[in-house]
């Protein structure tokens, strides 16, 4: 991946949230970043940490976890392709939770210092960040209301239809993704245990709503698995998005 591809997915991203003028277009074409590939479950950033560089995902995922004293793990969210990872640490000066890659993963580095100057030299790059983060912080709210609120089956159901909507595949027609999750981590992310996920997927492909092929998930009933999900993604504000 050469520098020009990857100074345009950086363009492309800050133009997917507002309009940008040519000018505007070059001061994020300017950002300095260093290429990097990680392997799947090698950390990104440590809880307790003093981050100086903040991460640009351009091929494969990443999760942020938090762990209690004895050990216990939860997985509070999943970041894809096009999308930064640490936004919050812009300003925060000491990471409050892990980051790792969940897939083999590709990123750029973008020094926080070179950030903090696109903010102060170019408010519409700013405008897009704000934009990203409030977006992030609204699917933190629904990944809370979905594990403290919602059954096994709705929020197993639940993610689905959300990976469905952010690998950006059509809810018109059947979509397949691969599912970079093992039942353990999904577990993770759901409050269940790998036992329980295991039954729960099995119900959704029994239920006619999914079908499975090793970790190639294809939603064939999208209606019925919004329902059982209990699904809207006004959460996600695919309307803020200009592309």
């Amino acid at each position: 991946m050469d520098i020009s591809t990857v100074s345009d997915q950086l363009i492309r991203k800050f133009a997917s949230r507002v309009a940008m003028s040519a000018d505007d277009r070059a001061c994020v074409s300017a950002l300095p970043f260093k290429l990097r590939t990680i392997d799947p479950s090698t950390y990104m950033l440590r809880e307790g940490q003093h981050p100086t560089r903040c991460a640009f995902i351009l091929e494969g995922l990443a999760y942020r976890q938090k762990l209690t004293p004895n050990g216990e793990r939860e997985i509070v969210s999943i970041v894809m392709p096009g999308e930064f990872v640490d936004l919050q640490n812009l300003f925060l000066e000491e990471s409050d939770h892990d980051i790792q890659a969940l897939t083999r993963l590709t990123f750029a580095e973008i020094p926080i210092s070179a950030l903090h100057g696109l903010i102060a030299n170019c408010p519409v790059a700013g405008h897009a960040l704000w934009i990203d983060a409030l977006i992030e912080s609204s699917i933190h709210r629904e990944w809370l209301l979905n594990i403290g609120r919602r059954n096994a089956r709705s929020r197993l159901a639940h993610l689905l239809c959300e990976f469905s909507v952010r690998f950006r595949t059509s809810a018109d027609a059947d979509m397949a993704y691969e599912l970079p999750m093992t039942q353990e981590q999904l577990g993770d992310a759901l409050g269940l245990t790998p036992v329980h996920v295991n039954r729960v997927l099995k119900s959704l492909e029994a239920a006619g709503f999914i079908a499975r092929e090793k970790r190639l998930v294809s939603v064939i009933d999208w209606p019925g698995l919004r329902d059982a999900a209990e699904f809207n993604e006004r959460y996600l504000h695919l309307k803020q998005t200009r592309l």
